[in-house]
């Protein structure tokens, strides 16, 4: 496991490095136009209007397209099936120019079989070693969560291969790509082991970007705590791992490895702090306590007893001073910041994107427009490369693709017009030519080309 990390690491902290400074240009001035918790103007139409999608698929402006190039289900290079539940996404550069996407699958513990990998009765477990199974469970069947990993070539928008890389894991919601050319996979999930699993879960997993189909040998990063994880964002100037939690009353957390090589190896757990004010409630549900625009010097707070087997991680470090957020989300680094996602921060309980500086220790509290008209539960998010940030939307109506513009106007850029499932893992290739983007429910992974600015 130790080689695959290491392998072409020099290559891939330049070009992270390169696409993350990229990858947020515009974003210097983006409070300036919301910088009010009660902004509520109308959204721009960046690129025009959405044009109904004749397949009934997604709706985009005038001069983009879609395609689906993955479908819970089909068959996948490897004798596998394509799990269900697609979640959180990256994208990595393979060695003659593909594009490696990998992808999170959210399944739970009591999924029907014909969401994991393994066929509707399970009929393919004997393919896979018991070995590359994280939790093969304590009467046979075992966790179906994981990631699978997709080959794509953008110049020909095809599909080279696809194949299971995670296996045995349970609610891998979202993650983060690393420097060293890893996805780190989160489980969203806080079982204990009994009887049905053999292994407590909660945990981070890294899977190597690669080409080659294979399962990554499982192993969890213990030392970044047992909790709800949401997704990580990775400072590559510092090799700091910083985490998202998915709760109502979650914490904000980094994560310092020992050796930067080696992350399972341990390190030390820390949860944000805003100083001068223990224990601040961000959330804004009852009080405006936080407002947009205003920007807070935070510290770190060490924390013991991280796997928590009483799942009492976050109330510990309330109790001891750390900040409280309203189920943090998404997390994406871009030009020396770190953006997260909160869904239902806010006193509409709308959502709140927040900006995180790692160099100079400061919150700031992005947005809240608090208008489900312009962002309806903000979830996993990224930026583009021209500066925008596209957010995802998993609220219970209508979904789209949120674009924020670096001068803070809002916009839609896609419509689910399947379902009302989320969207979920947008994320562009390391080209900029392409954007993918999940329909969980759904099954479908989509590619969108067009006219990127």
């Amino acid at each position: 496991m130790k080689d695959l990390l290491l392998q072409n690491s020099r290559t891939s902290r330049r070009q992270f490095l390169h696409t993350s400074g990229a990858f947020a240009l515009g974003f210097v001035g983006l409070h300036s136009l919301v910088g009010c918790q009660n902004f509520t103007a109308q959204a721009k139409d960046r690129f025009g209007p959405l044009i109904s999608d004749p397949e009934g698929i997604m709706d985009l402006p005038k001069n983009f397209s879609y395609k689906v190039i993955s479908r819970m289900g089909d068959r996948m290079d490897d004798g596998f099936y394509v799990p269900g539940a697609a979640d959180g996404m990256a994208t990595f550069s393979g060695p003659q120019g593909e594009t490696i996407l990998i992808r999170n699958h959210e399944v739970n513990p009591d999924a029907d079989p014909m969401m994991g990998a393994f066929g509707e009765k399970n009929d393919l477990l004997d393919r896979l070693d018991s070995n590359f199974f994280y939790d093969a469970g304590t009467d046979g069947s075992p966790a179906l969560g994981g990631t699978t990993t997709l080959v794509y070539d953008t110049h020909n928008q095809q599909l080279v291969s696809q194949f299971l890389s995670l296996a045995g894991t349970l609610r891998n919601c979202a993650g983060g790509p690393t420097p060293w050319n890893t996805w780190m996979t989160c489980e969203e999930i806080t079982v204990l082991a009994g009887d049905r699993f053999a292994k407590d879960h909660g945990y981070v997993f890294q899977v190597p970007a690669t080409i080659s189909p294979q399962v990554t040998p499982p192993v969890p990063i213990r030392a970044m705590g047992r909790f709800n994880h949401e997704a990580v964002a990775v400072d590559p100037i510092t090799n700091i791992i910083y985490q998202t939690e998915d709760e109502h009353d979650s914490l904000i957390y980094r994560y310092f490895p020992e050796n930067p090589e080696d992350v399972e190896a341990g390190g030390q757990l820390q949860a944000l702090q805003v100083v001068g004010m223990p224990s601040l409630d961000t959330r804004n549900w009852d009080a405006q306590n936080v407002n947009v625009g205003e920007i807070m010097n935070v510290t770190w707070i060490n924390m013991d007893d991280v796997e928590a087997p009483m799942g009492d991680l976050r109330l510990r470090g309330f109790d001891q001073g750390a900040a409280m957020f309203a189920r943090g989300e998404g997390m994406w680094y871009g030009n020396h910041a770190v953006y997260f996602a909160c869904t239902n921060g806010g006193n509409a309980k709308r959502g709140q994107i927040w900006k995180l500086n790692p160099t100079e220790d400061t919150l700031e509290l992005f947005i809240e427009p608090n208008d489900p008209g312009l962002i309806e539960n903000a979830d996993n998010l990224t930026v583009t490369p021209w500066g925008d940030l596209i957010v995802c939307e998993d609220g219970s109506n209508e979904q789209f693709l949120v674009g924020v513009t670096p001068q803070g106007e809002l916009y839609k850029f896609a419509r689910n017009a399947v379902s009302h499932s989320e969207l979920a893992g947008a994320t562009f290739s390391p080209d900029g030519t392409t954007l993918f983007v999940n329909i969980q429910h759904d099954g479908l992974t989509l590619a969108i080309m067009g006219p990127w600015t």
